[in-house]
């Protein structure tokens, strides 16, 4: 075929269902050529049979409008005719062709023209979105679709994406197309054939765009612009921003400024949703000239998204250099990515996402892997080329490294953000990466987990026992076999206990000491995975099973009962600043203390008691002690399913994974579509989809309860299930327990229920982001009305919050009323 003789029929149908047995109700052809729409047709068809309500609402096509439709075979003909000489493109082509082949072969009529799908093309050619929905793609190239669900409307569209994606792999250099050639076959049907026409007319690559190394090319890096000074004055900095003058934020800016008069630590306390990322970062710009400014937040999560945000717009408006910084592992390394290409896999899909992936090399600025939203289906593949923070100065791709990049723009960036897991791991080898710099700690109560998680190590067992029973094969020393032995065995029998018993509890002391001791005569060069988990004194280990791409990995970990000191982790700095909502986290214990400050500033806003919240706690919910598990999940379902009559956003928060995967299982019973996180996606994907309107209800945990913010709806109604207490067995708690019964300190009434309380104020707080936003908060934890911590709780929440304790019945009337 050639471009000149090719025609191509996209096609959409609307059908009265999705399975073996659909028949077609509508029909949308659109004729391309030469990139143009040249022709269409549309037409109902009677299936003779009625529809179901699911089909007249997702498509709006009546009975009634059908009654009077002519039969399939009486356009069948004409059908024909028009698209017998094209190649046949649809969106999601194995169902509209063998729905509309089959159709016709009972007519007569033989489709046997070539196939092309255009959400596959789409996926390899505009590697970077997050879904590839004809809706979603519509709304983000400008595809004009008005009414979705509708033959005539989605076959225009689609018309309108197969033109941008051949036009987008016309534009491509002869260079990259000559290597996805080699995998072009494993497209679906014979979508791979536009690249092979395209590869016939296309030009070699623009050297003053772009550098070609081992037939991979990339855009050549970007000089940095001249830096725009920053008023000196906070509110034309963020009018210039573009944004809305805020009373708090100004304060909160104000408490920055003049924490830079002071040479401790400032310790700044500020509630949820009054701009503290513009608060702190304008201020720091305007005020300091030389020292880079290195933000910590607590999430990748939020660390993606204030780079999308804030320091985007930083970047744009004032060009200053603003940077990311990740571990190594979430960037590309293009050694392993070459070495992949040297090969075609036995998976077709695997073989597809090496085509994105070339397409993305052409366009990313990053290397960051999360830039590719559609691979956890097969993120195996994306493990392999992932960066292992090694680099041969030898290798051809030395000057194009991505992790390199990052790492050198890291020094010179003026804004530098990472998140806590990484500036600690990087701090704990690495002093230079802070020293001298001023240093800003976004939701700092988090360092303390992250703390804790440092003093963590863990290993897989089974890869463990498996690399010393290969190390007992052949011995330095009778010794060196004599301690594997015991090694092994020793190791074997924590493992047979603890899974027999399913219980993840520490090991006795004197395993562990006899674990340590076996260790230490090992040698440490040839033994370093071991000697790192062994590192520490005074240590717990346990036996912990997960699954992790459907096999089960039990791993070995470690955890040191000794409370890592951050001000000792710190080295000599500029300036440090700490935020958080609560940092006096009660009368005798604060954020300062536990992490090891003696002198430091203090300084807060005072909390505003919101008029745009409204907490409800519903007194009929049974609590999950006095139920089983199964009836707990369907009376919290049951709140959903009303709630949803609403017609507004509902998140819902989770404390536990079980129980969240349980309502979703009831809600999919019930019929009633949602986002369950790690069901239907990651936070990150999820949230985004929540955000654009894709479904109306989201269910999360984790990060969902703080640090990520919800801003695009007015009107939202947020569910929280169960108070955030820790769990009492984790590790964690004991250690922070033992550690303030140690301080004479009371752990409960000092430590842990102030942090719950925390807790549900930034949950709270991810709702009411902008001045105009409302939110009904919903607390299906009536323990807060029979518990002798009850009015501690309910006091503190009323210093900010409007609260209520209803039925359910009457939580749905107040709520409508709340939220007119």
């Amino acid at each position: 075929m050639t471009e000149q003789l090719t025609k191509y029929a996209v096609i959409d149908l609307e059908a009265t269902n999705a399975g073996s047995d659909a028949r077609i109700i509508q029909i949308g052809i659109v004729i391309v050529e030469n990139k143009k729409i040249i022709d269409r047709f549309q037409t109902d068809i009677n299936p003779h049979s009625k529809l179901s309500e699911h089909i007249k609402s997702l498509t709006g096509i009546t009975d009634q409008q059908l009654a009077s439709a002519p039969e399939f075979s009486q356009v069948a003909s004409q059908i024909f005719e028009l698209i017998k000489d094209c190649v046949f493109v649809a969106h999601n082509v194995k169902f509209d062709a063998n729905l509309l082949a089959e159709a016709l072969f009972f007519e007569g009529f033989e489709l046997l023209t070539p196939r092309m799908d255009t959400v596959e093309l789409a996926q390899v050619f505009f590697p970077n979105l997050e879904k590839y929905n004809l809706g979603h793609l519509a709304k983000n190239m400008d595809l004009h679709l008005a009414h979705a669900h509708t033959a005539i409307d989605d076959a225009l569209a689609t018309a309108k994406l197969f033109i941008k994606i051949q036009k987008k792999i016309e534009s491509l250099p002869r260079e990259t197309l000559e290597m996805m050639a080699v995998f072009a076959d494993n497209l679906i049907f014979e979508s791979g054939q536009l690249i092979t026409q395209a590869l016939s007319k296309a030009k070699s690559y623009d050297k003053r765009h772009y550098d070609l190394v081992e037939g991979i090319l990339f855009p050549k890096k970007q000089r940095t612009k001249k830096a725009k000074k920053l008023s000196q004055d906070f509110s034309i900095n963020t009018a210039i921003l573009g944004l809305e003058d805020r009373p708090l934020q100004n304060d909160f800016a104000a408490l920055i400024e003049e924490g830079l008069t002071y040479s401790e630590p400032s310790f700044i306390q500020a509630q949820a949703g009054i701009g503290k990322s513009y608060g702190y970062l304008l201020p720091l710009l305007a005020k300091t000239q030389e020292q880079q400014v290195l933000v910590s937040v607590p999430t990748k999560i939020l660390q993606d998204q204030m780079t999308a945000k804030e320091l985007a717009a930083i970047e744009t408006v004032f060009q200053i250099d603003c940077h990311s910084l990740k571990g190594p592992a979430n960037y590309i390394k293009l050694d392993l990515f070459h070495k992949s290409l040297q090969q075609v896999e036995d998976n077709r899909l695997v073989n597809r996402y090496k085509l994105q992936l070339l397409v993305w090399l052409l366009e990313t600025r990053t290397g960051d892997l999360d830039e590719i939203k559609q691979k956890q289906r097969y993120a195996a593949f994306f493990d392999t080329i992932q960066h292992d923070g090694d680099l041969n100065q030898g290798s051809p791709f030395y000057d194009y490294d991505y992790w390199r990049y990052s790492y050198e723009r890291a020094k010179r960036a003026k804004v530098l953000l990472t998140n806590h897991a990484y500036f600690l791991h990087r701090i704990e080898d690495d002093k230079a990466f802070a020293r001298n710099k001023i240093l800003v700690f976004d939701e700092a109560q988090r360092l303390l987990l992250q703390l804790d998680q440092l003093s963590r190590k863990q290993i897989d067992l089974q890869q463990l026992l498996q690399d010393l029973t290969r190390a007992l094969e052949s011995p330095q020393s009778l010794l060196e076999k004599r301690l594997l032995e015991s090694l092994i065995f020793e190791l074997n029998d924590m493992a047979t206990t603890s899974l027999k018993k399913r219980s993840y509890e520490a090991s006795n002391p004197k395993a562990s000491q006899k674990l340590s001791d076996i260790v230490k005569e090992l040698d440490t060069n040839r033994f370093s995975a071991l000697h790192a988990i062994f590192k520490y004194p005074d240590t717990d280990y346990w036996i912990s099973s997960e699954t992790k791409d459907e096999k089960r990995v039990i791993s070995l970990n470690a955890s040191t009962q000794r409370f890592i000191n951050f001000q000792h982790l710190l080295p000599e700095i500029h300036k440090s600043f700490f935020i958080s909502a609560t940092l006096a986290i009660s009368q005798r214990v604060n954020l300062a203390y536990l992490l090891g400050f003696d002198n430091y500033h203090f300084a807060k806003i005072d909390h505003l008691k919101s008029k745009h919240q409204k907490i409800m706690i519903d007194q009929e919910m049974p609590v999950i002690s006095e139920v089983n598990e199964e009836d707990y999940c369907r009376a919290l379902a049951k709140r959903i399913y009303a709630l949803n009559h609403e017609k507004l956003p509902i998140l819902v928060l989770f404390n536990s994974r079980s129980h969240l995967f349980l309502v979703s299982d009831i809600l999919e019973e019930w019929n009633l579509a949602h986002l369950a996180q790690e069901k239907n996606g990651t936070a990150y994907n999820i949230k985004k989809r929540f955000d654009r309107g894709e479904q109306s209800i989201l269910l999360g945990m984790g990060a969902f309860w703080e640090g990520v913010d919800f801003v695009q709806a007015d009107r939202m109604i947020e569910v929280i299930t169960k108070l955030p207490f820790d769990n009492p067995q984790d590790f964690y708690v004991k250690k922070m327990s033992a550690y303030l019964l140690a301080k004479q300190r009371n752990p409960f009434k000092d430590y842990f229920l102030p942090m719950t309380i925390l807790k549900l104020k930034q949950a709270i707080g991810r709702t009411m982001r902008r001045e105009e936003q409302k939110s009904l908060i919903l607390l299906l934890d009536k323990r807060l009305i029979t518990k002798s911590y009850g009015p501690e709780v309910l006091a503190n929440l009323g210093e900010e919050f409007l609260i209520s304790c209803e039925t359910f019945e009457n939580c749905l009337l107040e709520s409508r009323q709340f939220l007119l």
